[in-house]
């Protein structure tokens, strides 16, 4: 059942960014403005609770195989990411990351992974660690748009970003809501391994003046094989007290994820 495992990290990419309503702004309310302007609006924006519990359903779909999982997410700020999968109320894995470390278990096949993030960054096809997984999760596009020169335009009623000068090895759009300069997708394409991981929002909600998503719609492409995960949130909690149980059980078996 290795693809629960990429439902559950898949929907830790994208957890928490945010897509306007389906009545989005119209052109003519849209005004062109700097790139500049709009990477300072989009971290003006940040995330500023300090803890996640939520509940969420997520279908996923791969080739033959699918499958609809119910998952428990805890998030504590730049500290710990924890996930508990259940399948008809009974549990089947988890995954918890820190700064440091990826560890996973699932049940039915009695194995488990504990490393950094390089096997994960080599199955999506870019370079992760926890601070670009945190930032995806909260609604911050997964490269320091402030580190870095960009063009801006008006695309589909949405703000447009690409970096100014392009990479060798791959490209990355960001889309962002002209309402409040939350992500509405990131895109990142690796042209030459012919992979794309593309991350849209059809819904969300304000919650303690925090947007949060609602649905999220996620779409892996490695070379001719195509994942969709779809998401929905059940509940959402800020700032509760939170921990984080995890410990892999005995006789289970190691693996390496490819």
């Amino acid at each position: 059942m290795k693809h629960i495992f990429k439902i559950m990290i898949l929907g830790l990419l994208v957890i928490t960014s945010c897509k306007t309503k389906k009545d989005v702004v119209g052109t003519n309310r849209i005004h062109n403005i700097s790139a500049k302007k709009i990477i300072n609006n989009h971290y003006s924006n940040k995330f500023n609770q300090q803890t996640i519990y939520a509940r969420l359903s997520a279908k996923y779909r791969h080739k033959k195989t699918s499958a609809t999982i119910t998952i428990k997410l805890r998030l504590e700020k730049d500290k710990t990411i924890w996930m508990s999968a259940t399948k008809f109320g009974l549990p089947i894995a988890k995954v918890k990351i820190t700064p440091n470390r990826v560890m996973y278990y699932e049940k039915l096949r009695r194995t488990y992974f504990d490393g950094d993030f390089s096997l994960l960054s080599n199955w999506l096809g870019t370079e992760l660690d926890y601070e670009k997984v945190q930032n995806i999760l909260l609604g911050q596009a997964v490269l320091n748009l402030k580190k870095g020169r960009y063009n801006s335009k008006i695309e589909n009623n949405l703000y447009e970003l690409s970096p100014k000068k392009e990479n060798e090895l791959f490209g990355i759009l960001f889309f962002l809501n002209p309402e409040n300069f939350k992500l509405n997708k990131q895109e990142i394409r690796h042209p030459e391994k012919k992979q794309l991981l593309a991350v849209s929002y059809p819904k969300y909600n304000k919650i303690l003046g925090e947007q949060f998503p609602k649905k999220i719609n996620i779409r892996a492409i490695d070379n001719k094989n195509i994942t969709t995960i779809n998401i929905e949130y059940r509940s959402v909690e800020f700032n509760r007290k939170l921990s984080f149980p995890f410990s892999i059980p005995r006789g289970y078996k190691k693996i390496r994820l490819k």
